[in-house]
């Protein structure tokens, strides 16, 4: 995998999303150009029911592109097949400064573990995971050996990715 990708992970309602929307802004603020990978646990759906383009992969389609003036979406549909591995995905994006992979908890990139006081479960995930170099939580962290950022300190953080990417200067 790229040097250029970095993880945010964490249990759930840990501020896993709200980290890495904060954590786009500021490196987009900076000047980077920002991906962003979501791993869902969940059947999720970005498409309308009686949109077009539902409708075309209601009929079967196995992708179907959505393209206007401002945006455009490819849909893929498994229809049976393995989940994609993150190694995949990444492979098709275009090329950017970094990457910021949301979720992907057994993958081996570079983490940072998102703590948060009511997050689903409070067990650490770093002890178990040597690719989490760093920890962002709102509440002190006894005997922890990694770098620990307060979850709201996007700027220390988000120097701290750049530096263990090598996105410095």
């Amino acid at each position: 995998m790229s040097n250029r990708v970095f993880g945010i992970t964490g249990w759930k309602n840990s501020g896993k999303t709200t980290l890495t929307e904060k954590l786009v802004a500021e490196l987009v603020r900076r000047g980077r150009r920002v991906s962003t990978v979501k791993h869902a646990h969940h059947d999720f759906d970005i498409d309308k029911e009686g949109a077009d383009s539902f409708r075309h992969r209601k009929a079967g389609a196995s992708e179907v592109a959505i393209v206007s003036g401002r945006r455009w979406a490819l849909m893929h549909e498994l229809r049976g097949e393995e989940e994609p591995k993150l190694a995949d995905i990444l492979e098709r994006l275009a090329p950017a400064d970094i990457v910021i992979v949301e979720g992907y908890k057994r993958e081996n990139h570079f983490k940072i573990e998102a703590r948060r006081t009511n997050a689903k479960d409070r067990t650490p995930l770093a002890p178990s995971d040597p690719s989490i170099v760093a920890v962002a939580a709102d509440h002190p962290q006894a005997n922890e050996t990694l770098p620990v950022f307060d979850l709201d300190d996007i700027a220390s953080i988000a120097d701290f990715i750049e530096r263990r990417v090598g996105l410095n200067g």
